[in-house]
């Protein structure tokens, strides 16, 4: 977020967080404590902290699922939100049980969650990661220096880092069926009623639509759920549409939170 930071910082109080168990946070060790509903007091936390009364929350990937968490939870703490490819997480957890392109798009979930993620993660300098993020973006636009990446390595270098990120997926049990009894979604909607599955906030979905882990089928049904919903479409965007997009993607946060 740091093009979005310095832009947005212009003309607005930003803040940007290293989530539990993320680079110099605290890192607890049990699965138990990356379950969203302590991810959600976390947030809630920040915000009492900072002294505010009502935030915009602008989000991506697993940073967005928290985002929609905290929203469903405490609505009344949201002005704005808005949301990179993410769709609604009951519209997600669908997506995971129901949709064989999405849960092939979802594999991934699946070698997060096992024992043997780490040492893939981490092997050869991180060479997954490095050719997932740095390589796919700049194929597609992002300008990414030496400077950037190297603050991204050294992040995941922190010592605990890549276990407590890949908590995240096993707290939340998320992912396609495994074919050991797991139908597939998440446990992000624990302890919500259906009825508080419906966000009346302002949301914005900005889709890059070249993500090819995040597929717009998450998409239908997702006016049901958010009547005051706005989506803009990138059509050569893909996952990493903050990176590939920044000033895009500031102009639309700005004119948004500003509507």
């Amino acid at each position: 977020w740091k093009k979005q930071l310095n832009e947005r910082g212009k003309d607005h109080f930003v803040v940007a967080l290293d989530l539990r168990g993320y680079n110099l946070s605290s890192k607890p060790k049990e699965v138990e404590a990356y379950h969203i509903k302590h991810l959600v007091e976390d947030i809630r936390g920040l915000i009492l902290h900072l002294g505010l009364k009502k935030i915009s929350i602008v989000c991506q990937d697993w940073g967005a699922l928290l985002g929609w968490s905290f929203l469903l939870r405490h609505p009344e703490l949201v002005h704005r939100f808005i949301t990179l490819n993410i769709t609604h997480p009951a519209l997600f957890d669908r997506e995971l049980r129901e949709n064989p392109r999405q849960q092939l798009a979802a594999q991934y979930m699946l070698v997060f969650r096992s024992p043997q993620a780490e040492p893939q993660i981490m092997g050869d300098d991180f060479a997954w990661p490095k050719q997932a993020v740095f390589n796919d973006a700049r194929a597609h636009g992002a300008i990414l220096s030496e400077e950037d990446t190297s603050e991204w390595i050294a992040a995941w270098r922190q010592p605990g880092t890549i276990t407590c990120m890949l908590n995240y997926y096993r707290a939340a049990k998320m992912g396609p069926p495994d074919g050991e009894g797991h139908p597939g979604g998440s446990n992000l909607l624990e302890g919500l009623k259906p009825e508080q599955y419906v966000v009346q906030t302002p949301v914005l979905l900005i889709h890059g639509e070249q993500d090819t882990y995040l597929l717009p089928d998450g998409q239908r049904g997702l006016k049901d759920l958010v009547p005051n919903l706005t989506i803009h479409r990138i059509p050569d965007g893909t996952h990493w549409i903050a990176l590939e997009k920044p000033r895009e993607v500031s102009q639309l946060v700005r004119d948004f939170v500003r509507s």
